[in-house]
């Protein structure tokens, strides 16, 4: 999925300086003896490790850490050649990002084939997003096939790129710097065996884009750990303005005030980092500030609701500061999907920004003003 919150570099060139770093990166892969590496093959260029097309408990282990915390960003493999199986110089050699997670993807569907696997110095970043960003694209592809030396071990100047990567890549400008042709493969690496059965053609099911529950899902314990850090400090302050009022400070105005404020962030937060994900199509709007405000709205009079009728907290300001509040924090967070969206492009997003955010800042203003009265009344 795409990922727009992290910026990257500008691409390396072949003109620059990056030939050399290419192939101490490639020598490094040897010194390193990564567990996913079963063995080195000869080829005219020098030894290319052969990887496993069966992932590791430590490979699985990566992936979920990768998607559990800020680590991603480190999670990546060393840019140059690999081989799968026992490829010769007929065999097919498919492109793909230096994130680890797009790498071990690629080769575990690759079991029972006999293919090399040239990795792009994206800089960590998946195809797709790379693509955007033009860390996956023409020069460094270009780059990569001299430096690896990719015309003296194939016969065949074909290269099979993941269609998501197009956008980055000017395939005739590959062919008149490279010699190399491309041939763009399917959606997800899964349906390579197919594609590779079939001729090297893609059927539509191939080439259409899916983004269904599990696949949003699978974006949220990111998210959950990318924002934990506003969660904590924003409760933080919460409690301690909590025990300001009239009169002294007051330790039982922060437990009768304070922790259901808390408790009313915590909600807001994880109602705008999973719901709107896991419901996305169902929620009213079109853009994805407005679904995330609705389900604020929703996640708001709910829990207002069951704290007053349970006399959890009983200040109409403190209940009415959260509708206000709720929304704004779940439309700004979930705002922030219009980067791992297929839904969405770049003009679209700056569009969306232009308009919610001001009405972001203005709901969140007016509950937190509503909140201090509540402290005073």
């Amino acid at each position: 999925m795409i990922d727009n919150r992290n910026m990257a570099e500008q691409p390396c060139c072949p003109s620059c300086s990056c030939s050399p770093q290419i192939k101490d990166d490639q020598a490094r892969v040897k010194i390193t003896d990564k567990p996913w590496i079963e063995r080195y093959a000869s080829t005219p260029v020098g030894e290319i490790p052969v990887v496993r097309t069966e992932l590791l408990l430590s490979d699985r282990l990566g992936i979920y850490r990768a998607r559990w915390s800020g680590w991603r960003a480190k999670f990546r493999v060393a840019p140059g050649l690999y081989a799968v199986g026992n490829p010769d110089t007929e065999s097919p050699v498919f492109v793909t990002a230096n994130y680890k997670m797009s790498f071990d993807r690629l080769r575990s569907e690759l079991g029972g084939i006999d293919g090399w696997i040239m990795v792009l110095d994206t800089r960590g970043i998946n195809v797709w997003c790379a693509a955007g960003k033009g860390t996956f694209g023409t020069d460094e592809i270009v780059g990569r096939i001299e430096a690896v030396g990719l015309d003296k071990i194939v016969s065949k100047k074909k290269l099979i790129l993941p269609q998501l990567g197009a956008p980055g890549v000017s395939a005739h400008k590959v062919k008149e710097r490279s010699g190399f042709k491309i041939r763009y493969g399917p959606v997800k690496a899964k349906d390579l065996p197919a594609f590779l059965k079939a001729g090297n053609r893609a059927t539509p099911e191939m080439r259409r884009v899916t983004f269904n529950m599990w696949e949003r899902a699978v974006l949220i314990p990111n998210d959950i750990v990318q924002n934990f850090k506003y969660l904590f400090f924003t409760a933080i302050a919460f409690l301690i303005l909590s025990g300001f009022g009239s009169g002294i400070y007051s330790p039982g105005r922060v437990i009768t005030y304070g922790i259901p404020s808390v408790i009313l962030l915590s909600i807001a937060y994880l109602a705008g980092m999973i719901l709107p994900q896991l419901f996305l199509p169902y929620i009213p709007g079109r853009s994805f500030s407005a679904k995330g405000a609705w389900i604020g709205a929703l996640a708001a009079v709910i829990a207002c609701w069951f704290l007053y009728n349970n006399q959890i907290i009983n200040s109409y300001f403190g209940m009415a500061s959260w509708l206000f509040i709720i929304p704004a924090i779940t439309s700004f967070i979930f705002m922030n999907f219009t980067g791992v969206s297929t839904y969405t492009s770049l003009s679209g997003v700056v569009k969306e920004m232009k308009t919610a955010i001001p009405v972001q800042i203005a709901s969140a203003v007016i509950g937190i003003g509503l909140w201090i009265t509540g402290l005073f009344v």
